[in-house]
């Protein structure tokens, strides 16, 4: 997997290049069915994805949040170009590249990119969750416990409604929405939040498959919104991600909420 794990780490800096160097810049964008928007830099850097998979692993597939490889593969490559392309877009610097190589469904490399602060995020199953090849741990924080922070994300017509999940939840934490799950699960693996509220399902997959690993080798949990394990090479049903110590907590939260 040392290979595998090498070769999204080229990938993901020469996405962090794309990002940055067209940060400040106008970017040509449109907006999707979903209503959420790409750019050409999205578009880019998923097709330089293909491009160097069809090269190295031909026999791989890549399923691409703007584009796909299909070759029937156990092995596919899932990613998101730009997770938070609308922070991106309004020059908010919170915006990273994720790329994860899932065999069978299951997640067994992981890498997001954050190219503002120059921070790589690494895992390979079984082996820890780094950045910048230092050992991270998640935070041991219950819900409740002063410095408890959740992070959620909002979609139009998503089958979850995590706002009003949040707001029931504020008299136990601190809320935020950062715009980039992927970078909100990094804070997560690192102990700096506690726990992410994903309602993705088409798609979703390739904004947290490389964080879902991360965080579990980081010391965390990873499952879908009712609690129960989920594959990563297609869509998902949403998720929750937390340090684990207060995942079924919240889990017990949300089973009171008709949401």
């Amino acid at each position: 997997m040392e290979e595998y794990l090498n070769f999204a780490i080229k990938i993901a800096y020469y996405a962090g290049g794309a990002i940055k160097e067209k940060f400040l810049k106008d970017k040509k964008s449109e907006f999707k069915s979903d209503r959420t928007i790409v750019t050409e830099v999205d578009k880019n850097i998923n097709a330089y994805l293909i491009e160097e998979v069809k090269k190295r692993y031909p026999e791989h597939s890549v399923n691409g949040e703007e584009e796909k490889y299909v070759n029937n593969s156990k092995y596919v490559w899932v990613c998101d170009p730009i997770d938070g392309t609308g922070m991106f877009m309004a020059g908010i610097p919170v915006s990273v590249f994720s790329l994860a190589l899932v065999v069978d469904g299951t997640v067994q490399v992981g890498v997001v990119y954050d190219p503002f602060l120059d921070k790589m995020y690494t895992a390979i199953r079984g082996k820890g969750a780094f950045c910048n090849e230092k050992k991270i741990h998640v935070n041991n924080l219950h819900l409740g416990d002063l410095g408890y922070r959740l992070n959620y994300e909002i979609w139009n017509n998503a089958k979850y409604d995590t706002m009003r999940v949040a707001s029931k939840l504020l008299s136990k934490v601190k809320i935020s929405s950062i715009g980039s799950v992927a970078r909100s699960c990094m804070a997560i693996a690192e102990g700096m939040f506690a726990c992410d509220l994903f309602p993705g399902t088409e798609h979703g997959n390739c904004d947290i498959a490389a964080s879902s690993l991360i965080v579990e080798e980081a010391g965390g949990i990873v499952t879908d919104m009712e609690g129960n394990p989920q594959k990563y090479d297609s869509g998902i049903n949403g998720a929750i991600i937390s340090n684990g110590v207060s995942h079924y907590e919240v889990l017990e939260q949300l089973e009171k909420i008709n949401f």
